[in-house]
C-alpha cells in the first residue's frame, strides 16, 4: 500500500547488492530480440537519448499498460549498481530549478556537459493516478547510453505478460492481488553524494535517512 510519509524525492527500485532493475518499453521489433538475447539489437541506436525508469507503475503510465504504439513490449533491464550510480553522479536535471542551481547559466552549462539527465515525475498508483511524491526518470545519452547497452546491462527480460496481468487485476477491481504482483521496489540508498545535485537543498539527506530506516 502507498504510504503517507514518503519523502518527495526518493529512488525506489527492485535492487540487489549488485544490480538495479529499470524499465523501458519498445516496439516488438526491438524489444523481442533484446529479451531473447539479453542485449539490445543493432537497430537500437546508441547515439540517441534513452530513458530508463526504476518505477514499474510509472512505466505502465508511460506505455499505457503496453498498449501504446511502439511501446507494446515492456522490458525489465537489470543493470549494475556501479553503472546506475555512475549515471546519477554524471547527471543533471533536465530543467532549471532555482532550488538546485545557483542560476540558469550554470544549469545550461552542466546540461551541455552531462551525459545523463534526471526528471522527477509524480509516482503513480495502480490506477495510474499521480501521487504526491516523485519517481526518478534517468535519461542516458552519448557515453552513458553506450555504457548502458555495452557494459552495464546484466540481463533483459520481457515483462509484458506481467503488465497485462496486473492491468487485468486492476480492471477487475482486485487491487490487493495486483499489488502483490508488483515488483518489490524498495528505497534505494542514494544520499547527497548521489542525488544532492539533483534535489533541493536538504532533500537528499532526508532521503538517505528514510532509506536506512526502511531496510
Amino acid at each position: 500500500m502507498q504510504k503517507d510519509d514518503e519523502p518527495r524525492y526518493r529512488i525506489r527500485a527492485l535492487h540487489t547488492d549488485d544490480t538495479v532493475t529499470v524499465y523501458q518499453a519498445y516496439a516488438p521489433r526491438i524489444g523481442g530480440p533484446a529479451a531473447r538475447t539479453g542485449r539490445f539489437p543493432a537497430s537500437w541506436k546508441r547515439d540517441r537519448m534513452t530513458w530508463i525508469k526504476p518505477s514499474f507503475l510509472w512505466m505502465m503510465y508511460r506505455c499505457g499498460w503496453a498498449t501504446k504504439p511502439d511501446q507494446e513490449t515492456v522490458l525489465a533491464v537489470e543493470i549494475t549498481r556501479d553503472g546506475f550510480e555512475w549515471a546519477l553522479r554524471h547527471s543533471c536535471l533536465s530543467h532549471y530549478d532555482a532550488g538546485v542551481h545557483p542560476n540558469e547559466a550554470t544549469w545550461k552549462r552542466r546540461l551541455r556537459q552531462s551525459p545523463a539527465r534526471v526528471q522527477w515525475d509524480p509516482e503513480r498508483s495502480l490506477h495510474l493516478a499521480p501521487l504526491p511524491y516523485r519517481s526518478l526518470q534517468l535519461g542516458l545519452s552519448g557515453e552513458a547510453s553506450a555504457r548502458y547497452a555495452d557494459e552495464w546491462t546484466v540481463s533483459i527480460r520481457d515483462v509484458t505478460p506481467l503488465a497485462h496481468e496486473v492491468h487485468g487485476l486492476v480492471r477487475a477491481g482486485d487491487l490487493a492481488a495486483a499489488q502483490r504482483r508488483l515488483p518489490e521496489e524498495r528505497p534505494y540508498p542514494a544520499g547527497a553524494e548521489l542525488i544532492g545535485h539533483l534535489t533541493p537543498a536538504g532533500s537528499a539527506e532526508a532521503v538517505i535517512g528514510e532509506a536506512r530506516r526502511s531496510r
